[in-house]
Formats: structure tokens, sequence, C-alpha cells
């Protein structure tokens, strides 16, 4: 199970220009500004990567701002881990403060999400992929990339699953704050 003094949240490449050539946009922007909301309520760290925000603009505004002191990372690699400052980052907090897990979402999940994913597991990260906050600019290549990811050994999950394995128990302090947030959405 996810466990959010493990986890980190990598939200990748939700950009202006990028985000409304795929299936069902605001629906997977929303579900990243989601996370980025239940990560800071759970004090888990975020990082945002950029892919050539020159041409494809920066993160959209609802997911940057739903995040809690999010590190950016501008990129013209595919796989995030590609990017030294991105992999440097996660290893850091890995060795510092035990957080192995890595939250991945964002666009497009047959390219930067799944290359992404295959190399953090080859880096020793142990990764869970978020369906519902992935997309691509077809369907058809969304579906292919997850289960690709799953025969990877990558953990497929929803957002919700995220937010509840991170709180753990009804009796947490954040409890109610993100079951208001679920029931927003």
């Amino acid at each position: 199970m996810m466990k959010a003094d493990r986890s980190q949240l990598l939200i990748i490449d939700v950009q202006e220009r990028l985000i409304p050539a795929m299936q069902e946009p605001d629906a997977v922007a929303g579900a990243c500004a989601f996370l980025g909301k239940v990560a800071g309520l759970c004090r888990v760290p975020t990082l945002v990567t950029e892919q050539y925000p020159k041409g494809l603009g920066h993160t959209v505004p609802s997911v940057l701002e739903a995040c809690t002191k999010p590190t950016l990372v501008e990129k013209t690699v595919f796989s995030a881990p590609q990017e030294r400052k991105v992999l440097d980052r996660l290893r850091r907090k890995r060795a510092d403060q035990r957080r192995e897990q890595i939250v991945l979402c964002g666009v497009e999940a047959h390219v930067c999400v799944l290359q992404s994913a295959l190399d953090l597991v080859s880096s020793g990260f142990e990764v869970f992929v978020v369906a519902d906050a992935v997309s691509s600019r077809h369907i058809g290549s969304r579906d292919v990339a997850l289960s690709r990811l799953a025969h990877a050994g990558i953990v497929p999950v929803t957002s919700e699953m995220v937010a509840f394995e991170w709180v753990g128990d009804a009796k947490s302090k954040v409890f109610k704050p993100i079951s208001a947030l679920v029931r927003d959405r």
C-alpha cells in the first residue's frame, strides 16, 4: 500500500498547450490538482515537470496552485528521471526521508508517463500510476500504456485510492479535509 511518509508525488507535463489535446483534459487536470492538494495535506513532497515549456507552455495554473511548495523542473527528455535534476531530487528524498514510493500522474500516458515509470522502477523506486490522472491524445494509447505498465509490475491506482491510503485512518487529522475534497470533486 501507499504510505504518505514513504511517498513522493510526481506530476508530469500537465501544461497549457498540451493538456487541451488530451482525452478528458479537465478530468485529468482536476485529478492532478486533487492529488496536489492531498499531497499537501499529507505532507507528501511534490515534483512537477514541464516538457519544453517554451513551446508547450507552463503547468496549468489549477494544478500548480493546488500543490504545496512544489519543486518545478523543466525538461526536454521524455522520461522525467533522465533529467538529472528530477532523479537527484527523488533520490535525495528517498535517502533522507525513506520516500521510495512514487505516485505518478500527468501526460502523455504512453510517452512521458510510461517512460518515467519504467525508468523509476529501474532506479529502485516502487511506482504507482494514477489511472484517472493520466491521459493521451487517443484513449487507446492510454489504455495500452496502462496495460504495459501493469505487465511491468507497476501498480495502477486511482486518485481516491491514493488519498485514502495516504490518510490510512479515519481518526487522522487530515481525514475530514480530504473527505471534503473527495465530496467536492
